[in-house]
């Protein structure tokens, strides 16, 4: 199962906002208290027989790069592990000594996914959807298999050529 991976454009907008208000709730992304637009925001598509199967979207910023969505349809075929290394290629481009990443405390597929391709566990922020739901309010009190969602947990990779 091949699949292809290129920048981002506007017109992935038709497909890519849907997506997210189906499984997000909203085009908006909320990390710490910020509030991102996914049309906005940099990315790489994931396409195979040119439709896509996989995003990832990033923000630079103070020699910083924050994943913001990493989202695939199609498993373990190494559509997200592709992604990420894109991201990271161009964070390295740009000067960046790291990638950083927010998820919720009840995505523990996640928190796996992440630590086996190399990131770090830096951070918890204790009932940091609280004030999330302030600025996105489509944020549910519970998550995956029935977990309540209240914490943040931040996790990073250090870029080797920075």
């Amino acid at each position: 199962m091949r699949f292809q991976v290129r920048e981002k454009t506007t017109e992935d907008l038709q497909w890519l906002i849907p997506y997210m208000r189906e499984n997000w709730g909203s085009e908006q992304i909320v990390t710490r208290s910020e509030l991102h637009d996914v049309a906005a925001l940099l990315g790489f598509v994931a396409e195979q027989n040119h439709r896509p199967v996989g995003v990832a979207l990033y923000e630079i910023a103070n020699n910083e790069c924050e994943l913001l969505l990493l989202a695939s349809c199609l498993h373990r075929i190494g559509i997200g592990s592709t992604l990420i290394e894109h991201v990271k290629r161009v964070a390295a481009d740009k000067g960046c000594k790291r990638v950083w990443v927010i998820t919720t405390n009840d995505s523990v597929a996640a928190l796996r996914f992440y630590q086996l391709r190399g990131f770090s566990l830096v951070a918890i922020y204790r009932n940091a959807l609280e004030e999330a739901r302030k600025l996105k309010p489509e944020i549910p009190l519970i998550g995956i298999d029935g977990i309540p969602l209240r914490d943040k947990v931040e996790l990073e990779i250090l870029l080797k050529d920075a």
